[in-house]
């Protein structure tokens, strides 16, 4: 591992690596917020991708690619005259500050769900900072890592079930709510008037569901998140190897049975 001095020098080396961009690379010269911010996003989720497989060259490179996007931006900033990296580092190091008074006042926080609900606190009390419980939620949060995030925070201001095993009790209820709202729509007896208020009333009760099933991950300590990309990725190894067996017969997987495929999905289940 490298030490301060090195860390610091080659901080102060992709500065000066950005400075030359910007001034000498005409695509870096006629970057702004806006056009850089589609390219961010999806940096992000490249990380995110790296950080599931665990993989640690990659998680280096995904994690510079984003620090190129903060000095970036940085950068865009000192030229406006309205901010730049120092002022980015600072304000960061404020907040944490601040947000940590078991650490740096005196207050206690013995573990790290103690160290949440005081998190919570401090927020709601911060000069400029969120005005109520889930104020600070971003709205172009994807559905599913937003709605773990409106629990975590309700829950830690005391909004929680009292013991998570009651949680299976709401997963039930609304399996069985979800189930008879698509008879009902089937049946042509939706709640909601006509075929779109079916399909709405449809969605609305599978949004029940899927909200309450994410509850249970956030109880039992799991990332929904994280689990479903799992899941994901494995599901693409498997039908991945239906497809190569399905050429090495000199076939299509449009060509084969579902009895077929079915036959092959089980010998990739072995292979994990």
């Amino acid at each position: 591992m490298h030490t301060r001095d090195e860390q610091l020098a080659a901080f102060d080396r992709l500065l000066t690596v950005m400075d030359e961009l910007r001034e000498k690379c005409p695509w870096d010269r006629k970057q702004t917020f806006e056009s850089l911010r589609q390219n961010t996003i999806e940096e992000t989720y490249e990380l995110a991708s790296a950080l599931i497989k665990q993989d640690k060259n990659e998680i280096a490179k995904e994690l510079g690619d984003v620090l190129l996007h903060v000095v970036f931006y940085a950068k865009i900033g000192s030229e406006t005259g309205d901010f730049d990296i120092a002022d980015v580092c600072n304000r960061l190091c404020d907040k944490l500050i601040f947000r940590h008074p078991h650490v740096y006042g005196e207050e206690a926080a013995k573990n790290a769900e103690e160290v949440s609900h005081l998190w919570e606190q401090v927020k709601l009390k911060e000069k400029g900072g969120n005005k109520t419980v889930l104020a600070g939620i971003p709205e172009a949060l994807p559905a599913l890592v937003k709605a773990y995030r409106i629990q975590d925070k309700v829950a830690n201001v005391g909004f929680d079930w009292e013991h998570r095993e009651e949680v299976w009790e709401k997963v039930k209820e609304e399996i069985a709510e979800f189930e008879s709202e698509l008879k009902n729509g089937a049946n042509g007896d939706a709640s909601l008037n006509g075929a779109n208020g079916a399909r709405e009333a449809q969605e609305l009760e599978l949004g029940d569901l899927l909200f309450s099933l994410i509850n249970v991950a956030r109880l039992y300590k799991l990332r929904p998140d994280n689990a479903l990309e799992k899941t994901n990725q494995k599901f693409i190894r498997r039908f991945e190897y239906i497809e190569r067996q399905a050429a090495e017969q000199g076939r299509s997987v449009k060509d084969m049975t579902l009895e077929e495929m079915e036959q092959i999905w089980q010998e990739a289940k072995k292979c994990g």
